[in-house]
């Protein structure tokens, strides 16, 4: 079942998080203080909601450069009742959909709770001051449909952020999997 983005306050400001990498780094959000947006994503490798977007999305990324926008990517799922979101399968989806961003492991699922992420993808879009300018789509394409893959809401969002200016309402929810909470650690 398809879960859709909480649909944070704009204007909330940006959790803190340190966490590690795929490739063994540690990476912390003030990590990225020079940059003029932070896009955090929340992914996971298994959901086909991510899957259907996944080459868009590190091509949409790739074409911004880093001091512009820094863009990271989240997995806070639990990987003992889904593995396939261990870092060994984030680093082969990494390689396979082109990513050229950080991929951390959120284990205590903490640092999903402080975003308020609910579903794989849920993307997070911070102005320069870190505070949050969008949270939506990627785009328009599903699993269960023929759309493109273009990344336009998010391009939109982004264009907007690095212009100056707000990012026109509405903000379409993303639709994904439900984050993979472990047992007890649903957020209440």
């Amino acid at each position: 079942m398809a879960v859709g983005s909480f649909m944070v306050p704009l204007g909330t400001p940006a959790p803190d998080f340190s966490l590690p990498s795929i490739d063994g780094q540690t990476v912390a959000r003030d990590d990225f203080a020079n940059a003029r947006a932070l896009l955090v994503m929340f992914l996971s490798n298994h959901c086909p909601y991510v899957q259907r977007i996944e080459k868009a999305l590190g091509e949409t990324i790739a074409a911004y450069p880093g001091h512009e926008l820094a863009a990271v990517a989240i997995c806070s799922n639990d990987v003992a009742n889904y593995p396939d979101d261990d870092a060994a399968h984030l680093r082969e989806q990494s390689q396979r959909a082109g990513f050229t961003f950080p991929y951390l492991v959120d284990e205590s699922q903490e640092v999903a709770k402080a975003f308020r992420a609910a579903c794989t993808p849920d993307f997070f879009l911070y102005d320069a001051q870190r505070r949050l300018a969008y949270r939506g789509e990627f785009d328009g394409a599903r699993p269960s449909n023929d759309v493109s893959s273009d990344g336009a809401s998010l391009r939109g969002a982004i264009d907007a952020v690095l212009a100056g200016t707000p990012v026109p309402e509405p903000h379409n929810p993303s639709l994904g999997c439900g984050v993979k909470w472990k047992p007890g650690n649903e957020p209440a």
